[in-house]
């Protein structure tokens, strides 16, 4: 058997010979985009459309450097560096069939834990138009109550400290447009593409805030002149395993140590609103509209709110792969059910979208067996995205007269989830960045039914509103009474 090669640019040749790569000459490529939290999405996703341009022998000024703000990034730069920023992009779909190639358009990696200023300089570099996000929901900060940015957030006070060294994306970014901005050196553009409504708007909304608390003058002027685009981004990235690893190595003969492995689909809808220009992105595939507002929302509704959907009842039941879920017609029947009669009423219009076919695409994109996705994965940070996913459909539903019980079991299921252990008494490990406070409140489910929504950090008003209050606890009842499908098949039953 012929040993594996390793990724690195000097080997590309040869593993050019069964796997595309690269058709452009990377020592040609300059950078023109920093971006914040490099991991599997990004490189599935801007980091692919990117590599396609270049293929084409456009953006080529327009390469990636990219930065990791957590400690545990270290791992990726120690990856990235000794790949020379390469990855094997692998996707699955649904008849077993493989689609690889390497990436090449990020050109390096930073760790900003290790070296802050290098990594605030990458930014304050006259050559980056554009510093893109993949933070997470709860990265930006924002109370999910109020909105507001909270300022005594502890890594954020240790950044707003007079002569703190930065550490948090909005300190590093914030310091990177100080320098621009004493330097003559225009604005970049600050493009999230993170699943929160609005994001551009909410990118904006809490680095002004942040700038304005350190420096008065410094956050008007990026809030005079710093572009925040809106996007949706969409293709289900499922975090990359060790059977991951020995796939690309044994099946294409590719040393990796940090592949990504996704769906076919991607879907990326751009709006047009850069300071500095930006790659021809449609030329790639990329929608480039006025207002993603519609699309924006008809993902965040329909697609992220039905993993919210199927993840906790799913888990309950016994299942682990998101493909098992989705391919039982209870559950299937339960996620149309949820878009069509709940979700997608809270809908404007979306241009060139048929919903009804959007909607059967997403249950049959959540059934492909190759891709292995994780019930659990689905489960994390819930108090970050039920809050921004579910809550928002509720309370537009409760206002327009409309039907909210499937949206409101899947509040229940997440209670019950939290309570830490499952329908077999095995422990659940609840990965929440408030998972102790979670699962404290939700251990009083039994005896305090409405314990869990009455945290109004997360819930705000809802617990007073008697019709929510009354379908919640009688499913949370169900669920600890029969069990998490019987409750689903009565959930459903009710149409």
């Amino acid at each position: 058997m012929t040993p594996p090669v390793a990724l690195t640019t000097e080997n590309l040749a040869e593993i050019g010979r069964d796997v595309p790569v690269p058709a452009y000459d990377r020592s040609q490529v300059t950078p023109g985009i920093v971006h914040l939290g490099v991991g599997g999405f990004h490189r599935a996703h801007q980091a692919m459309y990117l590599d396609r341009l270049m293929n084409d022998g456009k953006a080529l000024d327009w390469g990636i450097r990219g930065i990791g703000v957590l400690p545990h990034d270290a791992r990726m730069k120690e990856v990235m560096d000794a790949q020379d920023g390469l990855y094997t992009l692998v996707l699955k779909d649904p008849d077993g069939s493989r689609e690889p190639r390497v990436i090449g358009s990020i050109l390096d990696f930073l760790h900003a834990p290790a070296d802050p200023d290098a990594a605030v300089e990458a930014m304050a570099d006259p050559r980056i138009r554009i510093v893109s996000l993949t933070v997470t929901e709860g990265g930006y900060n924002i109370d999910a109550v109020t909105g507001e940015f909270v300022l005594d957030e502890p890594a954020v006070a240790a950044d707003l400290a007079e002569g703190a060294v930065p550490r948090t994306t909005f300190g590093l970014v914030t310091e990177a447009l100080r320098r621009r901005r004493d330097r003559g050196v225009p604005p970049f553009t600050v493009m999230s593409c993170d699943n929160v409504q609005g994001n551009g708007h909410v990118a904006h909304q809490v680095f002004v805030a942040f700038a304005t608390a350190k420096d008065a003058e410094l956050g008007a002027w990026i809030d005079a002149n710093v572009r925040f685009p809106n996007c949706m981004v969409d293709r289900i990235t499922p975090g990359t395993t060790d059977d991951d690893r020995a796939e690309v190595r044994d099946r294409f003969g590719i040393e990796d140590a940090w592949p990504v492995v996704c769906e076919p689909f991607v879907q990326w809808v751009l709006e047009d609103d850069f300071g500095l220009g930006r790659p021809p992105y449609e030329d790639a595939g990329v929608q480039v509209v006025d207002d993603v507002e519609p699309y924006e929302l008809m993902k965040l509704r329909l697609l992220n709110a039905s993993h919210q959907a199927l993840c906790y009842f799913g888990y309950l039941a016994g299942y682990r792969l998101v493909h098992e879920v989705a391919q039982d017609p209870l559950f299937a029947d339960f996620l149309l059910g949820y878009m069509e009669r709940e979700g997608s009423p809270t809908l404007p219009p979306v241009p060139g979208i048929d919903l009804d076919a959007y909607r059967h695409e997403l249950v049959h994109r959540f059934s492909n067996g190759e891709v292995r996705d994780t019930v659990a994965r689905l489960c994390n940070e819930s108090s970050d995205r039920i809050p921004k996913w579910v809550l928002p459909v509720i309370r537009e539903q409760i206002a327009a007269g409309g039907e909210f019980h499937r949206a409101t079991a899947v509040v229940a299921s997440w209670a019950r989830y939290a309570e830490g252990v499952d329908e077999r008494g095995e422990r659940i490990e609840v990965s929440d960045r408030i998972a102790e406070r979670l699962v404290a409140t939700a251990q009083r489910n039994r005896e305090e039914p409405t314990a869990f929504i009455a945290d109004r950090s997360l819930f705000g008003d809802l617990a007073d509103d008697e019709a929510f209050v009354a379908e919640y606890t009688a499913t949370l009842a169900s669920l600890h009474a029969k069990g998490a499908r019987a409750t689903l098949e009565d959930v459903v039953a009710r149409g």
